[in-house]
């Protein structure tokens, strides 16, 4: 009898421990999350080669179990040699995001995303070009939690919309986007506080 007790009881304190860690996975109310992705790019051909480098941090806190709301910087940074001539181009960018979690508790969570960004930029050829704009995107997204803190995330483009103006043009460029492709996916690392 003594033995049977003491297997029940070791099993529901292996259940509780096993629950008690998957609660620590995923996200949930009042949970605030740190996220961001760096980018390098360097694309040759013949004697022209182009360097890019982009870094975008994010911030983001839970609202309630499935609303997050947050904010996010981006640099931007490349430079084209062409042989004879160099053409360097820079953009910073400002925005907020909301998402949508439909599995925020779990181990694989699921999201929406809708965001807004502010952008300048600097083009230096072969004269130099400044300029702001708007955008507004709406993609998709998960994260895998690997540890209670860490997670990875990749998201997608599927929907958007940014408007650019030169300083000094009459004319802005409007780009309207639909659908995604492997030029707009990104891959980051999360970490919840």
């Amino acid at each position: 009898m003594k033995k049977l007790l003491f297997a029940a009881a070791f099993a529901v304190l292996g259940f509780t421990a096993n629950a008690q860690e998957e609660q620590t996975e995923g996200f949930a109310k009042g949970d605030l999350f740190i996220s961001g992705s760096v980018t390098f790019s360097n694309e040759s051909t013949g004697d022209v080669k182009d360097n890019a480098f982009e870094v975008a941090p994010k911030v983001g806190y839970f609202l309630s179990e499935n609303i997050a709301l947050g904010a996010k910087v981006g640099y931007t940074t490349s430079k084209i040699d062409n042989g004879t001539s160099d053409a360097n181009n820079d953009a910073f960018a400002v925005g907020v995001f909301g998402r949508y979690y439909f599995t925020p508790a779990s181990k694989f969570s699921l999201f929406g995303e809708l965001a807004a960004d502010y952008m300048s930029y600097d083009n230096e050829y072969p004269t130099v070009v400044e300029g702001d704009g708007f955008g507004a995107n709406l993609g998709a997204g998960l994260n895998y939690f690997v540890s209670s803190k860490f997670s990875l995330e990749a998201g997608i483009g599927v929907l958007g919309f940014n408007s650019t103006k030169a300083d000094g043009a009459e004319d802005s460029t409007n780009t309207f986007s639909v659908g995604g492709d492997w030029t707009n996916v990104t891959f980051g690392v999360n970490y919840k506080f």
